[in-house]
């Protein structure tokens, strides 16, 4: 127990380590893009440091897998030039169990990340993406609610709210519709309520509408009925499908529920679905990084050999990380079910792993 709480900790730190290293060097990168990108619309350097430390947390997150694989590596690395390794097996234990502790942090650590560190990590990209955006001069353009989805199209003339039950796969026909439409001073011209509407280039077609003037003297008795009304339109189906953003940006605990209101509106929700399971996996994709580090580098180490080994640790904990994200590519598009392609990669690694392990398990 005392050899596992020491190995544990050598990783623990060496994994914090590591991540502080790529922390601060994602941090430098992403400011020289903010600085270059926003520069002149920023008022100040404050507004693009912000922005900084509002991106790196997703990037950081997404190479969590690369972290500690290169923490794993430089723990067994110094492990065996100190010859800490020959004694754990000189006094009765094998390396596998002395895996034991590294083994438990990391998937303590995939567990953390999942629980807490995604939530983090979808606010700050949230934050991002609407800081980014108001600099840009774009926002997003639909929302998913309890009651429905919410469109919103802007244009000179001014702004029009849409409101439908449900709508196909990507936005273009909406049925049970409601459209508020405001002018430029932001008041409240014009309410349409209809069956069904279509998106086609520069317009929305609806059927079975509506029309109350709401800026009339008697809106219901001057309204109007229309089998077929044509609305101008600044949308299009990519701002739409665009406007869902990524599956990061929605924190875990929240995910299942917005998987069920995208479906209840009528949108495929495989994408979440995918990546929710993806987050599930995570604590065992980290596990089969430390066991591929172990695999390649938990022994005794001499001159070039040591390079040799560390490069191909990296590059197959890089192999599996590419099969995890063609697995996923797989899931989203419907070739394989979303458990089999979060799940499968990372017991796949750990199985390889362990089968490396015990092939070179000396006692």
């Amino acid at each position: 127990m005392t050899l596992d709480r020491y190995m544990a900790g050598r990783f623990l730190r060496t994994f914090l380590g590591t991540l502080a290293a790529f922390f601060a060097f994602l941090a430098l990168i992403d400011l020289v893009e903010q600085l270059r990108r926003y520069s002149d619309e920023a008022d100040g350097l404050w507004p693009v440091v912000a922005l900084t430390l509002l991106n790196v947390p997703q990037g950081l997150y997404t190479i969590l897998p690369l972290v500690t694989i290169i923490a794993a590596i430089a723990l067994f690395l110094a492990l065996a030039r100190s010859s800490e390794l020959v004694v754990t097996r000189g006094s009765g234990r094998s390396a596998i169990r002395a895996l034991l502790g590294p083994g438990v942090v990391a998937v303590l650590i995939g567990a953390v990340a999942v629980a807490a560190l995604n939530p983090i990590v979808a606010a700050t990209s949230r934050e991002y993406e609407f800081r980014a955006g108001r600099l840009d001069g774009e926002a997003s353009v639909l929302a998913v609610s309890d009651d429905g989805l919410w469109l919103r199209q802007g244009g000179v003339a001014g702004q029009t709210v849409i409101r439908a039950d449900r709508s196909n796969l990507d936005g273009t026909i909406l049925s049970g519709v409601t459209l508020l439409t405001y002018s430029a001073q932001r008041a409240l011209t014009r309410r349409i309520e209809a069956r069904t509407a279509r998106l086609s280039a520069g317009r929305w077609t609806l059927t079975g509408a509506k029309v109350w003037p709401l800026d009339a003297a008697n809106p219901e008795a001057e309204a109007t009925l229309h089998e077929t009304y044509l609305l101008p339109s600044t949308l299009t189906a990519d701002q739409i499908r665009d406007s869902f953003g990524t599956p990061a940006s929605i924190p875990i605990w929240e995910l299942p529920r917005f998987i069920r209101r995208l479906e209840e509106a009528g949108f495929a929700a495989r994408r979440h679905q995918v990546f929710l399971q993806m987050e599930l996996a995570q604590p065992a994709f980290l596990l089969a990084m430390v066991l591929i580090a172990a695999g390649f580098t938990m022994r005794h180490q001499r001159g070039r050999r040591t390079g040799t080994m560390v490069v191909a640790a990296i590059l197959t904990g890089f192999a599996a990380y590419v099969l995890r994200n063609l697995a996923q590519v797989l899931g989203e598009a419907g070739q394989i079910s979303a458990g089999l392609a979060a799940w499968a990669p990372p017991l796949a690694a750990i199985g390889l792993a362990m089968g490396l392990l015990l092939h070179l398990e000396e006692g």
